[in-house]
């Protein structure tokens, strides 16, 4: 009987250890959420990713960074922040030594982008950075590389690309199941009577091309499967009086490999939240394409990509909080941000000198 019992209790302990160290059982339920800080408390932190981060499984909101002290309380109340989580941007550094946040996520003006995402990866912690992920191709690789040597992960608020529909989209590009891709129409903007004013200023990055044009872009790199090799450009105004440094409209086209096409467009002045796909036997098409919520689309021969019920930003920082704990790549790195600044750049020189520039 000893022998037998001996034996069931090594049994035991061996499956024990055989399943708590695979990776996968752990990812679920028995770990602890991530803690997020996120840093400026604007508009998309307020209204779209705090609430966001009441419905995720695998993160939530722990850590507030501001300069404005008018908020602190209004947010300690709503989300029960402690005074130790509470940072400001001169203090944020401190964040190194706070265990309770694992993510630091910025949520700033695109021309902030670099200074606080290179702060942020400097901490040790692992750094989500909103969209457009900086002004240029050089400070994305900054922070690039700052989250390199720092050995944490970085990830780029690209919502549409953990969305199912868009995820349809972006497996079509490959499998091809309506034949060889021959041009796609890709739109997003909105008619703004009041914009923010650091959209109009052009050190802060601002303009439409930079805020809605990473869409387009986006969705015509992810759409083909494929990276442009040249583009022309136009921008434009219709309110002079109020676009003195950056662009309200800019129209794009776009050649590809294997003779595509794809027609971009991005607007501050007009509504615009579209990708069509023609292809050699057939189109599909999302409408809306990039909107918070309600993202839907058809196909010619009649299939219907329903709108997904869960909430955008909860399942993206989900994925995101998954790949930290699992130890494996996110979905969209800080390469996939470059690359779409690179071609801003490149749309920004084809319109500027009116001509065609090679990407």
């Amino acid at each position: 009987m000893e022998n037998r019992k001996t034996f069931i209790i090594k049994s035991g302990l061996i499956l024990s250890a055989a399943f708590f160290s695979f990776p996968g059982c752990l990812a679920s339920g028995s770990r602890k959420k991530l803690g997020v800080a996120l840093v400026g408390l604007g508009y998309y932190s307020r209204d779209l990713l705090a609430p966001a981060l009441q419905q995720t499984d695998h993160c939530e909101l722990r850590g507030i960074v501001t300069g404005s002290p008018e908020k602190i309380p209004v947010w300690q109340k709503r989300y029960g922040i402690k005074d130790s989580n509470v940072y400001n941007y001169k203090n944020m550094d401190e964040i190194a030594s706070n265990d309770d946040i694992d993510v630091i996520y910025i949520v700033l003006p695109t021309g902030l982008h670099a200074e606080y995402a290179i702060k942020a990866a400097n901490t040790g912690k692992h750094v989500w950075c909103e969209k457009p992920m900086a002004r240029t191709a050089e400070e994305c690789q900054q922070i690039i590389d700052a989250c390199n040597m720092n050995k944490v992960k970085l990830s780029i608020g690209y919502r549409m690309q953990h969305e199912k529909n868009t995820q349809t989209i972006i497996k079509w590009a490959e499998t091809k199941p309506y034949g060889k891709i021959r041009n796609v129409i890709s739109e997003a903007g909105y008619n703004g009577g009041t914009i923010n004013p650091w959209k109009l200023k052009k050190e802060m990055g601002g303009g439409a091309i930079y805020d809605m044009g990473v869409y387009s872009i986006n969705a015509a790199r992810y759409s083909t499967g494929l990276e442009p090799i040249a583009v022309a450009a136009k921008q434009s105004t219709r309110r002079p009086e109020i676009f003195t440094e950056v662009d309200e409209t800019t129209s794009f086209k776009m050649e590809f490999p294997d003779g595509i096409i794809v027609d971009g467009k991005t607007s501050f002045g007009e509504s615009l939240n579209n990708l069509e796909v023609t292809a050699e036997d057939g189109w599909y098409y999302l409408r809306p394409m990039q909107s918070y919520s309600g993202v839907r689309g058809k196909t010619s021969d009649g299939k219907i990509l329903s709108p997904m019920g869960k909430n955008q930003q909860a399942v993206q920082m989900d994925d995101d909080s998954l790949a930290i704990l699992n130890d494996r790549p996110v979905l969209v790195p800080g390469e996939e941000g470059m690359k779409d600044i690179h071609i801003v750049e490149k749309i920004n020189q084809a319109a500027a000198n009116n001509s065609r520039v090679l990407i």
